[in-house]
């Protein structure tokens, strides 16, 4: 079954940055991306702060300027990210179980969008947003976790199977190693 996986490039995310904000969203548009699905957790803030900064305030409106719209899609509870989004009067999904199909199928619910090519997720795991939006058939960018010491228990297991991802796309794909960056320090 992992091989199968594996074979699948279903943890071989499309694009690899070191934050949210050096990803090219006009490049997005021009591919035809229409939606982004974002991660909360070490994607937009370390687990130890609860509120947007004025950094993430500005990614967002300049997202929505250009013409994206934009989902919070996380594996955390309610009151976590809603009082988040709520600062961006963001929509958001919680409890979402990724990398399980179910939160993304509630996102393109909400988006009113079917064609999977049309969206875009960005998170910073290779087990839950990178393999969860592979399923879906979802363009996908991984980042750099901003702040790993204080990921939680399960958090680090799933970073202890990345590592071995990592090193298999590096042995079995060199070429998409090299060209997504993962050679750089994660």
């Amino acid at each position: 079954m992992i091989d199968l996986v594996i074979r699948e490039n279903l943890f071989y995310p499309d694009d690899f940055k070191k934050t949210v904000y050096d990803i090219d969203y006009v490049t997005l548009k021009e591919k035809g991306i229409k939606a982004i699905l974002i991660d909360l957790d070490n994607t937009l803030i370390p687990y130890d702060e609860t509120l947007p900064n004025q950094s993430i305030v500005d990614l967002f409106a300049l997202i929505e300027k250009l013409g994206f719209e934009i989902i919070i899609i996380s594996n955390n509870h309610l009151d976590r990210v809603e009082s988040f989004a709520k600062k961006l009067d963001a929509r958001f999904i919680c409890s979402a179980k990724k990398p399980l199909k179910r939160g993304f199928q509630r996102a393109m619910v909400l988006l009113d969008i079917k064609n999977p090519k049309e969206i875009c997720v960005i998170g910073d795991q290779f087990m839950t947003d990178v393999f969860g939006g592979k399923r879906m058939g979802f363009y996908v960018i991984v980042v750099n976790a901003i702040k790993r010491n204080v990921e939680k228990w399960y958090t680090k297991m799933n970073r202890q199977l990345e590592k071995r991802m990592i090193k298999r796309i590096k042995r079995h794909k060199p070429e998409m190693y090299i060209r997504l960056g993962l050679n750089e320090k994660r």
